[in-house]
């Protein structure tokens, strides 16, 4: 292959892990995880960049759901090529970059698979998140991945955080044997240079105040999870319109700096016990005036949006930005525990579009006494935020059915 510019190539823009596998094409699969802050999507990012710069590529860069690209790894492989002072045409509606030579960046949700059938001769994958995929959405990729054989060296670049075992990444590369042209590429914290000193303060202090996000995002390691607080939940694709004559349901849970707000929505059928999770939206630091703009912009601005009673400041302003139908869930005394009974009276159906919340229903555990090593009647307080946003979500539907829940 052809070599990048010196820019490009200056030691001093890499983490020395990077550079030690910048030339490495030999492995179909490499695998990117470990822990929060180590690089490992930007240095993924860097040596595709190089790849396709070196050579023409047409790259598929991947992520579960499409309208999560744009604030994540399209914005890494824009920032990638702007550092190394690499020209780029953009296309903004189809999210694609083109480079000089030809090389192609097309960014997909895998939310709409029909418009991934529809592209050829791809040569590489980068797969963002990997966990939120589930196996059949990885095994479909990579049969899409027979660039011809004059380009050659086709690649599968995964990164993801380490969740629970239970997750299909951690069976297909982790339970057993190494797949054969696989390499695995750790990383931590401690292999990112670029870091501040307030980042690493914050990631090692996890130790002391949340034990299994130290795990996972300090040291990059899958973990052994506790008893699940909701062992059963179905993960399908959801026909909307089989659902449609169901009352829809929305939840809002708040956060900022350390925690996403979240909102989440769907339908429910009392009579049935049946919680269908539909939809989902998550991010950090958001405020007041962009959680309305999101609401109307995702078509819920009209439905009643039931959200986190401790914000009552937030909601307000929620409402007076034209959001007229949010309001305040009602609690009560072990809210917490009452809104948890009410949804394992359901069977739970979460579209396989809602990474994040199958995420939480899949790492979601009852705490442990520390003296007795017994479970008590507590959950911990992480992986929760879709899950809080959806009892109180529900909680407006299931009043007006009728249903006695109480407190939430």
């Amino acid at each position: 292959m052809n070599r990048p510019n010196k820019k490009l190539l200056n030691p001093e823009m890499f983490n020395p892990w990077v550079l030690d596998i910048i030339d490495d094409y030999s492995n179909r699969y490499e695998i990117y995880y470990g822990g929060g802050g180590s690089g490992k999507s930007y240095g993924a990012a860097q040596k595709i960049v190089i790849k396709a710069v070196g050579n023409k590529r047409r790259v598929l860069v991947i992520r579960k759901v499409d309208r999560t690209l744009k604030d994540s790894i399209y914005s890494l492989i824009k920032s990638v090529l702007s550092v190394g002072g690499i020209p780029y045409q953009e296309n903004k509606s189809e999210m694609r970059l083109s480079l000089p030579n030809g090389s192609e960046f097309l960014f997909k949700g895998l939310d709409d698979p029909e418009k991934i059938k529809s592209i050829t001769d791809i040569t590489d994958i980068v797969i963002e998140e990997a966990t939120e995929l589930t196996e059949d959405d990885f095994t479909q990729l990579d049969i899409r991945l027979r660039p011809p054989e004059s380009v050659g060296r086709p690649q599968i670049y995964l990164m993801f955080n380490p969740v629970s075992k239970v997750n299909w990444c951690y069976k297909h590369w982790f339970s057993g044997p190494i797949p054969e042209k696989s390499k695995i590429i750790h990383s931590t914290y401690k292999d990112n240079k670029f870091l501040t000193r307030e980042y690493v303060d914050m990631l090692e202090n996890l130790i002391n105040t949340n034990p299994t996000y130290y795990k996972i995002y300090c040291m990059g390691e899958f973990t052994t999870l506790d008893k699940l607080v909701f062992p059963v939940v179905h993960k399908q694709i959801i026909d909307l319109e089989e659902i449609k004559t169901y009352p829809f349901w929305a939840g809002l849970d708040f956060g900022y700096i350390n925690d996403p707000t979240a909102l989440t929505w769907g339908r429910i059928n009392p009579k049935a016990k049946q919680l269908y999770i539909t939809g989902e939206y998550d991010k950090k630091g958001m405020v007041n005036e962009e959680i309305a703009q999101t609401i109307k912009s995702l078509g819920l601005s009209k439905e009643v949006i039931v959200a986190d009673s401790a914000e009552k400041k937030s909601i307000e302003e929620i409402r007076r930005k034209g959001i007229h139908r949010i309001r305040p869930a009602e609690k009560g005394p072990d809210s917490v525990r009452h809104g948890i009974d009410t949804i394992m009276g359901y069977q739970i159906i979460v579209d396989e579009r809602c990474p994040h919340t199958i995420d939480e229903f899949e790492n979601y555990t009852w705490q442990k006494d520390k003296t007795t090593g017994e479970y008590i009647n507590k959950p911990i307080d992480m992986f929760n935020h879709h899950i809080d946003s959806i009892r109180y979500g529900i909680q407006g539907v299931l009043k007006r059915s009728g249903v006695r829940i109480g407190g939430i």
